[in-house]
Formats: structure tokens, C-alpha cells, sequence
């Protein structure tokens, strides 16, 4: 047992119950124990009392759709420097996607995920299990027996199912067993070799163009058949105007269908890619700005339930090759937050809109107690100062890898400390002394 903390003089923001206000909260034994408005009522003998000096304290972030390196390719990054990273980054909680070596197929990688988190990562880390054996998309998997071993939902990662025959079965046997299907969009055919968002942009670039068809045509296949077989289903990320519109459609008659974007598409466009920097090579590719604005819009309006990282470390060696040729993928749990509060500083998007698309909702959807400041929540709290000023520098960067898309951004907003269940994960080098 370790002794209660107090956090007084906060701002509270809870968007699961809409709250910002002036306050203070009890953690006992890993879980919020209490709740109150302005100064705390009393504290327990030997608590340890942080002081949040009017900084925000709101629910740890929970990142659906982050990768790592292990098992298989450690180099790139592990799960204790993963969840390092999360922490700095006020990611209490991240869903780790089966692109491993082996893919997370079975019941005893799941197994060995969860036991090596426990013993190495400093945040709770939920594995995805494969849809498809090995990632290949021909075979779906023993879901049932996936489920009894912890895994949280189903993904085939960066690969999409192309038969819709096989999809379907696998949102049929996913619906009896009340799983979630989480599926990446693109359309193999219509990708083909392209690097970027199609348009002028790629052709005086002079390269190939990945057109927004390759989202839209797999996504609108996708509601079709979530609305046939009854099944949760997420789309992973969308990134185009064309397929918020169709979430619109889908979530008018529909309450088991929801997406994601990745914060790269809500904060960079295609213009980013324009010195052939690779670190902006990505799936789905940087859109237009008329399509960020879009993902804004969605994101305001709640058609875009959820902001991930889309975490992916690679190693230099893969990265620093002509632009076609890279490897796709950009690490991001470290700014995940600075980067959304960019929306909020712009006045584009209000502070709960948020905060609750990486906390209450992502919870929501993968039926998870926290996300939340509620008697008897885990106590997985973030403490945040909204205008802190920094910028993104290779050589403070916590991931094992260093491929940012954020490379040199001023960023305004950091993580000064982080909880799970209780337990100081991190603390930003310049949090006063004071704040503890």
C-alpha cells in the first residue's frame, strides 16, 4: 500500500462529465478515492501532497494505435521505451498494435505482451490481437481464445483486409464474441505505388499520388457490413472530407460504429511532404488542407470519435532513403498533446473537445474504467501546463527511435507529471520543486 496523494490547486477537466473547475483529488491504494471543488478537505496523515499550481490535472491519455519493435525488432523500439515515451507524453494507457515478429495471432503472444508489459512498461499497455493469421488477410484467427488471453480488440495493424468475403466472417464471429474490429483503409489496388496525397502537389513532385478513393471505397464496405452483422467496428483512422462524410451517414443509424485520426493528419498536410522529407511519408498519407479541415470539423462535430499517435518507430536506415523508397511511419506519444492543443490555441477546437477524444471516448470504446477523475477510477492522471512553451528536438526525445514528424516544431503545452494508478511515472524536468 502506498501512502494517499492529494493534488490541490488544479483545474479539473474531466470530459466524461464535462468538468472544468477550480479542485482538488484523493488517490488511495492506485484509485481516486475523492473529489472536491476549490481547496481540499483535509489531508490524510502522510499523504504526499502536489501542489498543481493552477495547471490542469485530467485523465491519463489512452492512445489506440500505437506500434513497437518488440518482440521481434527491439532495436526499434521495446515496450518499456514505448510506454517511457507515453509517459512523458501524458499517455497512461496504449492499445499496441500485432505488427510484430511473430504478429500477435495466438493466445500465447498475447500472453507473453501482457506478463512482458507488467514487468518493463511504467503504463498499461492493451494488446490488439491479428484478425488474420500472420497479417496476411486470407485466415482469420481464434478470436474467442484471443479474448480469454487479454487481448482488447482486433486489428490487422497496418494491413487491410481486401475480401470483403473474409471481412465479413470476421465481423460475424468478432459480434458473437462482442469484440471489436478495428481495421486500417486502403484499398491495395488503388494504392498501388504511391507515396502521397494525389494531386498537383505529387505531380510536380514528381511522385505518385495515393487518391482519397482508396480510403472512401474500403470504409463505405466496411459500414456496410458493420451494419449487416451487428459487430463494434472502428475505423482506425480516416483522412479525408469524403470519409467523415460517410461516419456522418453510418453513425445516423448506427451507435456501434466509430473512428479515428491521427493527430498527423490533423495537424500537418500534404505541403509538409513537399522537401521530400520522409519523416512525413505516412499511411494514410498527408491530405490536402481542405481535408484537415475537414478531420477538424469532424472532430467538432463528433463524427471522429478518437486522436491517436499512430506511434511507429524506424530505425534511420529505412527513413533516410530517397522519399519512395522509405519506409512509412513517424513516432509520436511524446507529442500527441502539444500537438492537439495546437487545435486549441488556434481557437479551432475547445480544450474538452480534446481532451475527450483521447480519454473518455477511446475508454468508451474499448470498455475501460479509466479515462476518467470518478470515485473509484484508477487513479491515471495527467498534470499539464496548456502554455508551455518548447521545441520538439531529436536529442530529447525518450522513444528509441527519432523519426518525428514534429521535428523542430514549437510546440506550446507539455506533461509535467504523470500518474498510473497512482505511481509517478514521470516528471518534466522543470516542474517546480515545490509540485510534489
Amino acid at each position: 500500500m502506498s501512502a494517499p496523494i492529494v493534488i490541490a490547486n488544479a483545474r479539473i477537466v474531466d470530459p466524461a462529465t464535462d468538468t472544468d473547475r477550480p479542485g482538488a483529488l484523493l488517490v488511495v491504494d492506485g484509485k481516486i478515492d475523492g473529489l472536491a471543488e476549490g481547496a481540499p478537505q483535509g489531508v490524510p496523515d502522510g499523504a504526499t501532497l502536489i501542489d498543481a499550481g493552477g495547471l490542469v490535472v485530467a485523465p491519463g491519455l489512452i492512445d489506440m494505435r500505437v506500434f513497437t519493435g518488440e518482440p521481434g525488432h527491439e532495436y526499434r523500439e521495446t515496450l518499456a521505451t514505448a510506454a517511457e515515451a507515453a509517459a512523458a507524453g501524458g499517455v497512461t494507457s496504449f492499445v499496441l498494435m500485432p505488427d510484430t515478429t511473430p504478429a500477435v495471432d495466438d493466445g500465447a503472444i498475447v500472453d507473453f505482451i501482457i506478463r512482458r508489459a507488467a514487468a518493463t512498461a511504467k503504463v498499461n499497455v492493451l494488446p490488439a490481437a491479428a484478425s488474420t493469421r500472420g497479417l496476411r488477410g486470407k485466415e482469420i484467427t481464434e478470436f474467442g481464445l484471443l479474448r480469454e488471453a487479454g487481448a482488447v480488440c482486433l486489428a490487422d495493424g497496418r494491413q487491410s483486409i481486401q475480401s470483403a468475403g473474409l471481412l465479413l466472417a470476421a465481423m460475424s464471429y468478432a459480434a458473437n464474441f462482442d469484440m471489436l474490429i478495428v481495421h486500417h483503409l486502403a484499398d491495395a489496388s488503388l494504392v498501388g505505388d504511391g507515396v502521397m496525397n494525389e494531386g498537383l502537389l505529387a505531380t510536380t513532385s514528381g511522385l505518385k499520388g495515393i487518391p482519397s478513393e482508396a480510403e472512401t471505397i474500403p470504409l463505405a464496405r466496411d459500414l456496410q457490413l458493420a451494419a449487416l452483422t451487428g459487430v463494434r467496428y472502428h475505423a482506425a483512422q480516416i483522412s479525408c472530407a469524403g470519409s467523415v462524410e460517410l461516419m456522418r451517414n453510418a453513425k445516423r443509424h448506427s451507435g456501434s460504429v466509430s473512428c479515428g485520426v491521427s493527430i498527423n493528419n490533423l495537424a500537418l498536410n500534404e505541403n509538409d511532404v513537399a522537401p521530400y522529407r520522409t519523416f512525413f511519408k505516412l499511411s494514410p498519407p498527408l491530405r490536402s488542407e481542405d481535408d484537415r479541415r475537414e478531420m477538424v470539423d469532424g472532430l467538432l462535430s463528433g463524427v471522429i470519435d478518437v486522436i491517436h499517435s499512430a506511434h511507429d518507430p524506424q530505425d534511420s536506415e529505412v527513413k533516410r532513403q530517397p522519399f519512395a523508397e522509405a519506409s512509412e511511419g513517424a513516432i509520436g506519444l511524446e507529442t500527441l498533446l502539444a500537438a492537439a492543443l495546437r487545435l486549441v490555441h488556434s481557437g479551432d477546437v475547445d480544450l474538452m473537445t480534446v481532451l475527450r477524444a483521447m480519454t473518455s471516448r477511446p475508454a468508451e470504446i474499448l470498455g475501460l474504467a479509466s479515462g476518467r477523475l470518478a470515485v473509484g477510477a484508477p487513479a491515471d492522471i495527467i498534470v499539464f501546463d496548456p502554455d508551455y512553451p518548447w521545441v520538439v528536438a531529436e536529442k530529447d526525445i525518450v522513444s528509441r527511435s527519432r523519426n518525428t514528424a514534429f521535428e523542430g516544431a514549437r510546440m506550446q503545452g507539455a506533461v509535467m507529471q504523470t500518474l498510473v494508478a497512482g505511481r509517478s511515472v514521470f516528471r518534466h524536468a522543470h516542474w517546480p520543486e515545490g509540485a510534489k
